[in-house]
């Protein structure tokens, strides 16, 4: 785990202060970035999304998915949570918080657009950083390749319907063209670049296996980490003025987040240990349905409801509530992972 990931949440929370801070003494600066626009999507964030997600897209192997026979329950547990559970828990606990519990709290428009974003996270299945719970927790790491590469074919057709259907269940309106875009550009767009570039780094005798795609996408990482933090910085800039006037929606937000992240933990881990599934399967399956593609979320949150939105900001508080608590749940894991072992007994799976 590198100097960036093992303090993600750190950076994250100084670009969160810095963005604060910049967005209030050069508000000019902010709406100067913000007026580059072009059908709804902001042209700067657009490329520090692009730069976060294509490094993550060229280290997914679709040639892997064949080996999914081996442990079809791994993988069915991680759809079905991702697909089935996930989304509809979130929407359920946006609503129950922001229309109900904290209903007094927080504005009809704003609460609405909280929600929208809690479910843009909630739709969204980590593809990047499961990779490093699943080394974490001492997954089995072409297993979780086939997880994340089935997810993310997934990710094309389904992340558009699912969120449509459940901002308009939130009474949320949905604006299909750009929900679609959105897709094309945050998902369809970056994979299909993905793809290509290894094809290429391959076509050229430079396999995986020899380490030249390894030192590939190593040398795009810290463009990836430039991206993110970037993003932070822009995003809590341009929503700085909110935050020092209302400094307690940051904590209303973060409280079904956690939850929430908890919660499906928990269903995942619960579910794996009935599944019998063997410890090096079911601990980054948890991890997989557990985590989120905030990378995705946060830009579709801005082409959707823009850059100075309750849900681009509900967005980029997933990313300040993910990290440390993955971390905490990776330390569960490992530290149950004898009587994890014990309590599946001979039923293990054997892969």
């Amino acid at each position: 785990m590198g100097l960036f990931e093992r303090y993600l949440s750190v950076w994250v929370g100084l670009c969160i202060v810095a963005g604060v801070v910049l967005g209030n003494l050069f508000p000019e600066l902010f709406v100067m970035v913000a007026s580059f626009e072009y059908a709804h999507v902001n042209i700067v964030i657009a490329v520090l999304i692009w730069v976060m997600i294509y490094p993550m897209m060229v280290q997914i192997d679709f040639a892997s998915i064949k080996d999914v026979r081996k442990s079809p329950k791994g993988l069915l547990l991680t759809l079905v949570i991702n697909w089935l559970v996930k989304p509809f828990t979130m929407a359920f606990l946006g609503w129950l918080f922001f229309n109900v519990l904290f209903i007094d709290w927080v504005d009809p428009q704003t609460a609405s657009e909280y929600i929208a974003g809690m479910i843009l996270l909630g739709v969204a299945p980590c593809t990047a950083m499961v990779f490093v719970w699943s080394q974490l927790t001492k997954g089995d790491p072409n297993y979780t390749l086939v997880q994340v590469s089935v997810n993310d074919l997934i990710m094309v057709v389904a992340f558009a319907p699912i969120c449509a259907f459940l901002l308009g269940v939130s009474n949320i309106q949905v604006p299909w063209e750009t929900l679609l875009w959105s897709v094309i550009l945050y998902v369809v767009l970056p994979l299909v670049a993905g793809v290509l570039t290894r094809k290429k780094l391959e076509a050229d005798g430079k396999s995986a296996k020899n380490g030249a795609l390894n030192a590939f996408v190593a040398k795009l990482k810290p463009w990836s980490m430039i991206g993110l933090l970037a993003t932070v910085v822009l995003l809590f800039g341009f929503q700085a003025q909110t935050i020092i006037d209302e400094p307690q929606n940051i904590l209303l937000i973060a409280i079904p987040l956690l939850i929430q992240t908890y919660g499906i933990f928990f269903i995942a881990y619960y579910a794996a240990k009935k599944l019998k599934l063997s410890h090096k399967i079911a601990a980054p399956a948890c991890m997989i349905a557990t985590s989120n593609f905030f990378e995705l979320a946060v830009a579709v949150a801005i082409s959707l409801f823009g850059l100075h939105s309750g849900a681009a900001l509900a967005t980029v508080v997933g990313v300040l509530v993910e990290v440390p608590v993955m971390l905490s749940l990776v330390a569960f894991v490992n530290r149950n992972r004898a009587k994890f072992e014990d309590d599946i007994g001979a039923d293990i799976e054997i892969n």
